[in-house]
């Protein structure tokens, strides 16, 4: 009989080989057909000549989401954050940007060019066209204050800093 602590080393081993090979397969393509004996072929290399019923399939590349924290998924999901800005707005637009990025919160950021843009965000704040505005979910906070923007956030279950090593994901992050 074999010592448990063997058997478990194996084990893990065989579990760590499998994860690794089921990674990387994921993003290649895969081959199948049947050769001249009647045997259906499964491969990830192309077929030879004179191969029947070939088909092909595409992995799907690694997903980059995995790189966002879990708490930042979801309540990007439920409550997407939209900064609102225009082109005269430079220093409490770069502020906005910053207390975004330093959050680690992603976001996409909608420059107002026109009256009609305007008028359309007037229309969806209920208020006067004030640069930076925030949208996280259905709320929304025209002007910026940290403070106010800071407790919308909290309340949208976003963590209050980025984690170590995040890259900014502003449109017009710096």
């Amino acid at each position: 009989m074999r010592p448990l602590r063997s058997t478990l080393f194996q084990f893990a081993l065989l579990t760590s080989v499998l994860t690794l090979a089921a990674t990387t397969a994921n993003a290649q393509t895969t081959y199948r057909w049947v050769d001249p004996g009647g045997k259906t072929v499964f491969s990830d290399q192309p077929p030879p000549a004179g191969a029947k019923a070939i088909a092909t399939r595409e992995g799907k590349p690694p997903s980059d989401d995995k790189a966002i924290p879990y708490a930042v998924r979801i309540a990007a999901e439920k409550y997407p954050v939209t900064l609102y800005t225009a082109a005269n707005c430079t220093e409490a637009c770069a502020d906005a940007r910053g207390l975004l990025n330093g959050r680690g919160i992603p976001f996409s950021e909608k420059m107002v060019k026109n009256k009609e843009e305007a008028a359309e965000l007037l229309k969806d704040q209920r208020n006067a066209a004030k640069f930076p505005t925030l949208k996280v979910g259905q709320q929304s906070f025209v002007g910026f204050e940290s403070g106010a923007w800071n407790n919308l956030l909290d309340l949208a279950g976003y963590p209050k800093s980025a984690p170590y090593g995040a890259k900014p994901s502003g449109a017009f992050a710096r």
